[in-house]
């Protein structure tokens, strides 16, 4: 779809891609006596499935259409009732008891009950993907047991001290839906790769997930709304709009609403627009250059170090306009067990060319690839500055921009993944293991383990903090982890970043909550004045 955002082009894609569908609307118009919020990021939806694939766009409308037994909210982050009214721990922290609501629905009228939380979970399990890395190690899906129609046991294999806080994550479906709509054994995936069996405050109208998703407001969502009723959306449409300009230039003319994938000095330009309100917001969202740790040149440690302390560090806060501050360990600073590692590199030519000594390319002499989000000013503007930092070790660097899905796709497999591949990461939780288990083996494949990181003493002891119950010992094994997985550099550790958008000022609701990826807001509470 194009990205000329003029309003007769904006209104004509949309007539083009909505044919048939009466009622749509663009920012600041009306479907019926309601408004439709429109959104802009530059990533595309490839996929609905809530037990398939997460990352900031596809987790912004998983989070939409559906409900999980408990949800974060916040600055800082805590974790409220949804589904769940409530849920006790046995004392040797292997049982988990949920008692559900009595009012929830799915949104074709079926009750949300003990039983689909069961399948939801079971089906996460048996499929191996996505989200199924957090619970995998732990439960088993026959120790998932739907007791009565409001309660739904988990028993664990051994203690997971992280359990609570990865429970927001597991959406739960519709088996009715879900299992009508199976193909062979495939539990309904290849259905719930573009179709929805949810409960949550929008129902699905249109999904093209490489240009625009559409959702309704579900006016008698079981939770209700926080809104006023005469303020509450028809509905939000996710537009997707690769590059930063004409994503810009559609909120400044009102063609967009709210928009994400900005840089500081967007930030900075949105700031003196009448009408615009800026958000910028400290959280958990780092950026690294994460290394191909397995093919290639940077197989090499000794030459990953050379690069660590070649980069120019300042120039990350430089691009960022002061919107963010430099990583002193794999682990955010706000997460908890968090350490300042020791001897964490900075910018020290003598020691990167001592490194790059103890290398396989003594003198450099080699091309490396960098590959970012095509459409991400920073990233692209981060690669000019490795770029310049590397001359000192003549090493060439080629900056390539490609689409998200392409560049997770490359990542995936260490024989396809680039030597040098930029990418911000948020936790999803609250537990230092939503970090640690980054480099995990069990992570290769995962945009957040592009690095292919190989140290099986590190691997052991993330196995082993993840269900160490006493607390003292836990925050110890996460110190030794963060000086390990630094000592060993499978990526240059950059910084923390501010979370930036912008919105027009009649645009109300906005909660920020640092367990959200980059970009990814939560519509439920939205709502636009006047």
């Amino acid at each position: 779809m194009t990205n000329d955002v003029s309003r007769r082009g904006l209104m004509a894609g949309a007539a083009l891609l909505t044919a048939g569908m009466p009622g749509i609307s663009w920012a600041f118009e009306r479907d019926g006596n309601r408004k439709v919020l429109v959104f802009s990021g530059n990533q595309a939806v490839p996929v609905l499935d809530p037990h398939v694939r997460y990352d900031w766009s596809t987790r912004m409308i998983q989070q939409s259409v559906y409900d999980a037994l408990l949800k974060y909210d916040g600055d800082p982050p805590r974790i409220i009732p949804w589904l769940a009214e409530r849920y006790e721990v046995s004392p040797d922290g292997l049982t988990y008891t949920f008692h559900l609501v009595g009012n929830a629905k799915f949104h074709n009228g079926d009750p949300v009950d003990a039983e689909a939380v069961r399948f939801s979970f079971d089906r996460g399990l048996k499929l191996n993907a996505g989200i199924a890395w957090m619970f995998r190690d732990f439960l088993k899906p026959e120790n998932i047991v739907a007791v009565d129609a409001r309660t739904v046991r988990f028993t664990l294999d051994r203690p997971f001290a992280p359990f609570i806080s990865y429970v927001p994550w597991w959406y739960v479906v519709n088996p009715k839906q879900v299992m009508a709509n199976q193909e062979g054994s495939d539990l309904g995936r290849k259905w719930l790769t573009e179709n929805v069996a949810g409960s949550g405050p929008f129902k699905l109208r249109r999904f093209d997930g490489n240009a625009l998703v559409h959702l309704d407001a579900a006016a008698d969502y079981w939770k209700g709304w926080p809104m006023a009723d005469g303020e509450r959306l028809s509905g939000v449409i996710y537009r997707i709009i690769r590059e930063a300009a004409p994503r810009k230039a559609a909120l400044q003319r009102r063609e967009a609403d709210m928009i994400t994938n900005l840089t500081p000095d967007d930030l900075e330009q949105l700031a003196r627009v009448p009408g615009v309100a800026v958000e910028s917001h400290a959280g958990s969202n780092t950026f690294g250059i994460k290394f191909n740790c397995q093919q290639g040149p940077t197989a090499d440690v000794n030459l990953r170090k050379a690069i660590a302390y070649a980069f120019d560090y300042d120039a990350l806060l430089t691009i960022h306009n002061g919107q963010a501050k430099l990583q002193t360990s794999p682990f955010p600073q706000s997460m908890a067990g968090h350490i300042d590692v020791p001897g964490i590199p900075r910018k020290d030519l003598d020691k990167a060319r001592d490194y790059l000594k103890r290398s396989q390319y003594p003198n450099g002499g080699i091309e490396l690839e960098y590959v970012h989000v095509q459409g991400l000013e920073s990233p692209r503007r981060i690669g000019l500055a490795l770029l310049d930092s590397l001359r000192a070790l003549d090493i060439k660097v080629n900056i390539v921009g490609q689409p998200w899905t392409t560049m997770v796709a490359r990542g995936s497999k260490p024989e396809t993944c680039p030597n040098m591949i930029s990418v911000y990461v948020t936790p999803v939780g609250t537990d230092p293991d939503t970090v640690a288990y980054q480099y995990h083996r069990a992570s290769w494949g995962l945009y957040y383990g592009m690095s292919h990181y190989e140290n099986p003493e590190v691997w052991r002891m993330i196995d082993e903090a993840r269900g160490e119950t006493d607390n003292a010992k836990r925050m110890a094994m996460y110190a030794e982890i963060q000086r390990r997985i630094v000592d060993d550099q499978p990526e240059v550790f950059g910084m923390i970043a501010n979370g930036l958008w912008g919105r027009r000022d009649y645009v109300r609701g906005f909660v920020f909550s640092p367990v959200r990826f980059t970009g990814e807001v939560d519509p439920y509470p939205l709502w636009i004045a006047g």
